[in-house]
């Protein structure tokens, strides 16, 4: 198996959930409330690495150390 084919672009729920450290409840309520972008591909759900990233840095407190 070549690198390219291991690389998983979209996760499904329970996946984004577990990169979260969330409970998938969790995050379908960030997803209904548009935190968290979601895909629809035809009756599946999918979340997409960047938006989970873009989500973590929306969420980021502090400053300068």
């Amino acid at each position: 198996m070549n690198e390219q084919a291991s690389v998983k672009l979209l996760l499904t729920p329970r996946q984004a959930a577990a990169a979260l450290q969330l409970s998938e409840r969790t995050l379908w309520e960030l997803a209904r409330r548009g935190e968290i972008k979601r895909l629809k591909i035809n009756s599946s759900v999918r979340y997409d690495l960047k938006d989970l990233n873009a989500f973590i840095e929306t969420k980021k407190i502090g400053g300068a150390v």
